[in-house]
């Protein structure tokens, strides 16, 4: 698993991140293509185990492409500058909470869990779970274990609405929750890190951290 060529394969192409030069670099890329393959499939063998919602899934399920899908007209870059995947039950674009492996040079490699910017009826269920439910949620999310991986854990002042959702009133106890946007923690790792040889176990093991979490928004959104 080479995953320092995969690193400078990524400095390189934010270097220069145009069509004609990956056109040239072809080969490169494939090399460092099959080095995130790699990485992603020993991180399946690690998890799945005991995770019946990773079981059976292969790293063409959960892999994102490089080329991106949402560039706007102020974005002259067509590809990202990080490879990486999305282990959830169903695939990469399964609407549920699920964890993020993204390699990235410069210490911008990270793992998520949760759900990032869930669609708005996702959203609402979450909402109403936590409404229902506060001292389970509460409880998840100040979990050692989790907070051990994830030291911001779960952060109030991440994106948010202006005003309470429809349907909470603005003096609700958990208000600072119930107005955000997206629910999901997050930890960086510095390339030294991405280069170690326990790389693949602290990854499984932050996935193993946050799956109470996860599986909480999965029931919440019916998964």
């Amino acid at each position: 698993m080479d995953l320092q060529y995969l690193l400078d394969f990524l400095r390189r192409l934010a270097a220069n991140n145009n069509t004609a030069w990956m056109a040239e670099h072809r080969a490169d890329y494939q090399r460092a293509r099959a080095a995130c393959t790699e990485l992603v499939r020993q991180v399946l063998a690690a998890v799945s185990p005991t995770d019946p919602d990773l079981e059976n899934l292969t790293p063409a399920d959960v892999m994102f492409r490089l080329h991106k899908n949402d560039r706007s007209q102020r974005d002259p870059e067509p590809y990202k500058r990080r490879m990486g995947a999305g282990f959830k039950r169903g695939g990469r674009h399964a609407e549920r909470a699920g964890y993020f492996l993204a390699v990235q040079p410069d210490g911008m490699s990270w793992l998520g869990a949760g759900t990032f910017w869930p669609w708005p009826a996702m959203l609402a269920a979450i909402r109403q779970e936590i409404h229902y439910s506060p001292d389970e949620f509460h409880r998840l999310r100040q979990a050692p274990e989790l907070l051990q991986h994830f030291p911001l854990g779960l952060e109030p002042t991440g994106p948010q609405l202006v005003r309470p959702p429809k349907g909470y009133a603005a003096d609700d106890p958990d208000l600072a929750w119930l107005k955000l946007k997206t629910f999901g923690v997050g930890q960086y790792f510095s390339d030294s890190e991405v280069l170690a040889p326990d790389f693949v176990a602290r990854v499984a093991a932050g996935m193993a951290a946050a799956r109470p979490l996860v599986g909480f928004l999965n029931e919440a959104i019916g998964g």
